[in-house]
């Protein structure tokens, strides 16, 4: 696919101003802090923006990638070609229900930390368990995000979604279109959402990435709607430093995108990878946690290329001595061409 840069910078210059940018560094945008440079990066506000430029991009063949907060993606050395859009809609609305439960109406780019501190001093409770979960809402219900027993999927009531798959076939516009909670099969770090985006593994071991479509991903998360429940202020705010203490005393502190691995059935993986003999090992400038053998850290100056080669050892390792074949949490974005050795 080709992607005159110039002539689509200097159209969605005269849309987004100074919101648009050349060969940005992605390392900015992503919680690793690693990656290359994108063709072109802009910053979404509204709905009608995100609808105006899939539309465009539709009917242009630019290639576009949307994209929330980065604390869950690993971009590659090589960047990304065409456009990356970073879905910034960050306005909520309450509908009290006047029965002590209440309707959260908000869009996909409101920042989990931000909202369930706004939501405590309301005395909303119903997102109090996620002060750990560094992204935004419409990123929380990709992988059905949670902690200390809870996640989304208990609360959530439905999403609202640009479905853009048509535009791979060059038919009519994208639409909006709203999924109930029994239509999103939300289960343990998995929707409706992931069901296409898991990252395989090579017969060397390495990650490969999802082969890229035109607009990615086709079903673009615009809004959410989430049950809350009344709940006293004080109560919320004890608990919400408590959990963020327990996050700074079982999470490392560098850079990193979370859990690199999704927990298998009956077990952890982080035991997994120390048990494997990994804690602490390091492939450049990046390394497996000392605090949590699940966790991937830039020790300052990781390439991408660092982190892909622990992940290729961490899977397999433990599949060669366990037998369990760890499942990627974290999303590969970018032109991925991993070399060999």
């Amino acid at each position: 696919m080709t992607f005159d840069v110039e002539t689509a910078y200097t159209e969605l210059q005269k849309l987004f101003g100074a919101r648009i940018r050349c060969n940005e560094p992605l390392a900015r945008h992503c919680t690793f802090g690693v990656g290359g440079l994108a063709d072109i990066w802009v910053s979404l506000e509204t709905q009608q923006e995100l609808i105006d430029l899939v539309t465009s991009c539709a009917e242009r063949r630019w290639p576009l990638l949307l994209v929330g907060n980065g604390t869950n993606t690993l971009y590659a050395d090589a960047g990304v070609r065409g456009i990356v859009a970073r879905i910034a809609l960050h306005s909520y609305t309450i509908e009290d229900r006047g029965d002590g439960t209440a309707l959260l109406l908000a869009e996909a780019g409101v920042s989990w930390p931000r909202l369930i501190n706004d939501l405590a001093v309301l005395g909303w409770g119903g997102l109090e368990f996620g002060p750990g979960i560094p992204g935004t809402l419409g990123g929380g219900v990709i992988s059905n995000a949670g902690a200390h027993n809870s996640d989304l999927g208990q609360v959530l009531a439905w999403v609202d979604v640009l479905d853009v798959r048509c535009a791979e076939r060059e038919l009519p516009a994208p639409v909006v279109e709203r999924y109930q909670h029994s239509a999103l099969a939300l289960g343990y770090r998995h929707s409706r959402f992931r069901t296409h985006r898991r990252v395989q593994f090579d017969g060397q071991g390495y990650p490969v990435a999802v082969v890229r479509q035109l607009i990615e991903p086709a079903e673009i998360i615009m809004r959410l709607g989430i049950y809350l429940r009344r709940a006293d202020p004080q109560r919320l705010r004890m608990l919400i430093e408590e959990y963020k203490q327990h996050r700074k005393r079982t999470q490392p502190p560098q850079q990193s995108a979370g859990s690199i691995f999704k927990n298998p059935v009956g077990d952890y993986a982080g035991r997994l990878i120390e048990a494997a003999g990994m804690k602490g090992m390091m492939r450049g400038k990046a390394q497996i946690s000392e605090r949590h053998a699940n966790f991937i850290v830039n020790v300052g100056g990781a390439s991408a290329a660092d982190i892909v080669a622990l992940i290729k050892e961490a899977h397999t390792r433990v599949l060669a001595r366990f037998g369990v074949d760890l499942e990627l949490e974290v999303e590969l974005r970018g032109e991925w061409k991993v070399t060999q050795s």
